[in-house]
């Protein structure tokens, strides 16, 4: 199946609903940082919350999402737009620890809890939207929970999870993000807030193929959700050699005559999808033209 998101409203728009199956898309993710299980988790549960964020956004606004909590990981970094178009790394990729007391990989142990979670959002206009707050759990769905109360006063719950395959590939990956309207009535939060302590965790519904309509029907109520988008969610990044050879020309003359004489050639390798892209000789002086 291939990996969407899915927005919606319920209990007559006093809610808004997200829910998103991300298993390919992580996957790709992993492929391509070839990320332990513990990294893996960590990284498809930024991109998961991040890709359902982008979502929220109109036109060709962006998020990015930086999780910086101290931990070994080091830092995760995740682009996400409102097409459904994710893209992610972590300074770390090769780390992983025994699996925690509750059986589970130990995303807090590598994401840290000392540090914070921050938002950056580019609305096209003159000046970006910036949210931040501290990393309150780690397990980073507890995190993007305290970032919507906190930073833009919207009571959220965020779910997030990912399973790994004894081969490092990803078994099952996808999150939900349920929000409440100004003026929700109490007896939907608790009926809310009751369905939340009982369902399993979401990379096990996705592992028993339930489908993220069928996620927020298992939240919510299926007579209580009206479905409002499908968006298809892929790992996509908008690196080229064109843009790597623009801000290889912005280093100035110097720097393009040193590539030259040194090495005779340049290598440039984006951190977001690990794409390699090699500058021959000709092309160094051809920039350095450009340049001068």
């Amino acid at each position: 199946m291939s990996d969407y998101l899915i927005k919606a409203l319920a209990f007559d728009g006093k809610v808004r609903a997200y829910a998103a199956n991300t298993t390919n898309t992580v996957g790709e993710a992993q492929r391509r940082h070839y990320t332990w299980p513990t990294a893996s988790a960590a990284l498809g549960r930024t991109m998961t919350a991040g890709v359902m964020m982008g979502s929220m956004m109109k036109g060709n606004a962006k998020v990015t999402i930086k999780v910086d909590g101290g931990g070994p990981i080091g830092i995760i970094l995740v682009d996400s737009d409102a097409n459904g178009n994710v893209r992610g790394y972590v300074t770390n990729p090769q780390t992983h620890f025994d699996l925690n007391e509750h059986g589970k990989l130990d995303v807090r142990r590598s994401v840290g809890t000392s540090g914070t979670l921050t938002v950056v959002k580019d609305l096209g206009l003159r000046e970006n939207f910036s949210g931040q707050v501290p990393i309150v759990s780690g397990e980073l769905g507890e995190d993007f929970t305290y970032y919507f109360a906190s930073s833009e006063q919207i009571p959220s719950s965020v779910g997030v999870g990912v399973l790994v395959n004894p081969d490092n590939s990803i078994l099952a990956a996808g999150g939900f993000i349920i929000q409440l309207m100004p003026g929700t009535d109490d007896d939907t939060i608790d009926r809310i807030e009751e369905r939340l302590k009982t369902i399993p965790p979401i990379s096990k519904l996705i592992q028993n193929g339930l489908t993220p309509e069928e996620i927020l029907f298992e939240i919510l109520g299926k007579d209580k959700v009206k479905i409002l988008d499908k968006i298809p969610v892929q790992f996509k990044c908008n690196c080229s050699k064109e843009r790597f050879a623009t801000a290889i020309i912005g280093l100035g003359k110097e720097e393009i005559q040193d590539m030259i004489d040194e090495d005779g050639q340049a290598e440039a390798q984006c951190h977001f999808c690990n794409e390699k892209y090699v500058f021959t000789k000709d092309e160094l002086e051809a920039m350095l033209q450009e340049a001068k």
